[in-house]
């Protein structure tokens, strides 16, 4: 049974088969939910502490 991911920007769970997995340059593996959330993480470089809809207290 696979298990479930959480979102590494706004920390919903993730269900198997759903969501993207992205491996930085360093080799880091971040998990995101949406599209909306990997944008915000990776192309707009903001923390998820800053936005009111994103969980504040997810650890990457």
């Amino acid at each position: 049974m696979p298990k479930e991911m959480i979102c590494s920007f706004c920390g919903k769970i993730i269900e198997p088969g759903t969501g993207k997995m992205y491996v930085g340059p360093r080799g880091e593996i971040m998990w995101f939910c949406s599209s909306k959330c990997y944008k915000n993480a990776i192309k707009l470089g903001r923390k998820s502490r800053e936005l009111k809809w994103a969980n504040r207290t997810v650890i990457r």
